[in-house]
């Protein structure tokens, strides 16, 4: 497989003519598999240490890796009329349609009929949506830029030290994750193939065995929100100088991560390989059973949290969202994920012209 080949800037099947990359496929998926099992370890965090260090190490990774490789497949992303058009039936149609299907559910689910919808305050899952978005229309601006990355790492700096940012538009994370973007915009095709060698390979197990070490000491000592990306150092309960010195360790141990992470994502095509075209419904679709689980009380039997039960919580995770990302359910929510909404957009000069010389080939 040839890192050369784009998946273009979603998650829709490669036009004709054009083949997916494997290796890129294969990372999303099990990028995906990672982020719900994540969301069903939250629960037992409380109550076991051995959960807490799992649940640190998996999101000080799993989500730069999803950002990163978000930005490499936004490299191409400018204002043409085809590429907004995709921008807003991709990220904004589907963030309108999930931000109000969450707030309905979460009022019918947690018998809270007073929960807003709002479109200025991401709930749960759908901050992704927005900050792609911001993301992706500031990609020109980074492009320009001279030196991209430690500008993006001084405004992830800045956020984590500015409280009176607000809930607004979910900004922290915006901001904060934004140097992951950033990199992933900057990165080159031979860049995959350095993380992608033997030796890389190997060195990733022992890297990975002293992240979780070092996390199941620092477990009862500091608290996983950090890795949320979504509160200033203030609102933590910490000095302000602290947002910084944060910002920095926490992207070195990302970078040295996701780097592990792709050494180990294989480069042929295996059997869920097709399911990387569509990660962003199994993320978005098993936030209803990951917080449906929290409010009817799935987590109340004793014996979930012990290590059995957190296997098998584990398990149907990885099973869940795997069923998720298949093309049946892609199919069956592309009205909401991939509208078409030709009727909503004008034709730019191109498409006519394309049009035209259709017309009078025949």
């Amino acid at each position: 497989n040839n890192p050369r080949t784009e998946n273009k800037e979603s998650d829709r099947p490669a036009p004709s003519g054009k083949q997916r990359d494997a290796f890129f496929d294969n990372a999303k998926y099990l990028a995906i598999v990672l982020v719900a099992m994540g969301h069903s370890w939250e629960p037992l965090t409380d109550g076991s240490r051995t959960a807490e260090a799992l649940y640190m190490v998996v999101y000080s990774f799993h989500m730069p890796a999803f950002i990163m490789i978000s930005g490499y497949f936004s490299r191409s992303f400018d204002m043409r009329p085809d590429r907004l058009r995709r921008l807003v039936t991709g990220v904004l149609v589907p963030f309108v349609v999930f931000e109000v299907a969450y707030s309905l559910f979460k009022r019918w689910a947690d018998d809270d009929p007073s929960h807003p919808i709002s479109l200025l305050d991401p709930w749960y899952l759908t901050w992704f949506l927005v900050a792609l978005f911001v993301w992706r229309l500031t990609t020109p601006l980074w492009k320009a830029i001279r030196w991209p990355i430690p500008v993006a790492l001084a405004i992830g700096a800045l956020a984590s030290i500015s409280p009176d940012i607000g809930d607004d538009l979910d900004l922290q994370r915006v901001l904060q994750f934004l140097p992951f973007f950033v990199i992933g915009l900057s990165l080159k095709p031979e860049h995959f193939q350095l993380v992608r060698r033997r030796e890389v390979r190997i060195l990733s197990v022992p890297i990975f065995g002293l992240a979780l070490l070092f996390a199941y000491w620092a477990a009862p000592r500091m608290t996983s929100s950090w890795f949320y990306h979504r509160d200033s150092a203030q609102e933590l309960g910490a000095p302000w100088w602290a947002g910084i010195v944060m910002t920095f360790a926490l992207f070195a141990c990302s970078m040295v991560l996701v780097a592990c992470f792709l050494a180990w994502v294989p480069r042929r095509h295996m059997w869920f390989t097709v399911l990387g075209a569509g990660t962003l419904y199994g993320y978005l679709l098993h936030g209803f059973l990951t917080k449906g689980s929290s409010f009817w009380g799935w987590y109340e039997p004793a014996w979930l949290h012990k290590p059995l039960g957190e296997i098998f919580v584990t398990v149907v995770a990885a099973v869940v969202v795997t069923l998720l990302c298949t093309p049946p359910v892609q199919r069956m929510f592309r009205f909401a994920m991939e509208p078409d909404m030709k009727w909503a957009f004008k034709r730019d000069a191109a498409e006519l012209a394309r049009e035209r010389t259709k017309s009078g080939a025949k």
